[in-house]
């Protein structure tokens, strides 16, 4: 399915690829496009048959070169506020990929530039192509990345970041992964195959488990341990029919039947 906007999603065994699909644009974010990725995160939070995500872009030049400033210079030259963030009626797309509940992998086919860039630090795993490159250059163009500026200094060191905000240069690849931005780096031929292969790995597992794990990080990552380990949040696995299943599955050396209840 391709919306009009540029998005392709497609589910297979529980896991949804999600594709920018402008490579003639670099798959910058139009207004469209984020109204369609805010819509379809939405529906993979609510529905019971994804188990994992995966988000990248078409074509081997661009992730996402970030929004789409054509657009933006069009909405300058008009009336009304200009662009600001966390501010509207409209979910923010960079924070509805974050609170999804499902587990998320970028991957990072090419460029991933300011809001290129935030979108797949919104996502928990990152592969990146070994050409990819990664920044945030919005100090060049007067703009203020409101969400990479706090992801970005919670994922590489505080020095890292201030560097990399400041001057708006962007990392490649090796680099990337030499300061944890991304997981691993992997030949560009090989990306799509690889992530979907993880993908279906983490879909292979427990979900409420899976889903557990992301809210308890998600909510507890910043607070005392005293206080994380009381936190609750997410399903209970422990009370769970899945439980039962994988400590018989287990027992009886076969497969586990995962329900998701």
């Amino acid at each position: 399915m391709r919306t009009e906007h540029g998005l392709v999603v497609a589910v297979a065994d529980r896991v949804a690829t999600v594709t920018l699909d402008r490579p003639e644009r670099l798959n910058a974010l139009s207004t469209g496009l984020q109204a369609d990725l805010v819509r379809a995160f939405d529906r993979f939070d609510a529905d019971d048959d994804v188990w994992a995500v995966v988000l990248t872009g078409a074509g081997r030049k661009a992730f996402s070169a970030g929004v789409d400033l054509k657009e933006v210079r069009e909405n300058d030259t008009g009336p009304g506020p200009g662009l600001r963030p966390m501010a509207g009626f409209s979910r923010n797309v960079f924070e509805t990929v974050l609170e999804c509940g499902k587990p998320t992998i970028a991957a990072i086919n090419g460029w991933a530039m300011g809001g290129g860039c935030e979108l797949a630090l919104a996502c928990d795993i990152r592969l990146a192509a070994d050409h990819a490159r990664i920044g945030l250059p919005e100090a060049k163009r007067g703009m203020g990345a409101n969400f990479g500026v706090h992801l970005l200094s919670r994922i590489v060191p505080r020095g890292i970041a201030y560097e990399l905000l400041y001057t708006g240069d962007d990392l490649g690849a090796a680099d990337a992964e030499r300061w944890g931005l991304v997981n691993r780096v992997v030949p560009g031929a090989e990306l799509a195959a690889e992530a979907d292969a993880l993908a279906r790995r983490i879909a292979g597992n427990a979900p409420l488990t899976v889903r557990r794990y992301k809210a308890a990080i998600g909510r507890g990552g910043e607070l005392p341990l005293s206080s994380a380990l009381r936190l609750g949040v997410g399903p209970d696995p422990y009370t769970s029919e899945d439980r039962v299943e994988g400590v018989a599955a287990f027992v009886e050396k076969r497969a586990p039947v995962w329900k998701a209840r």
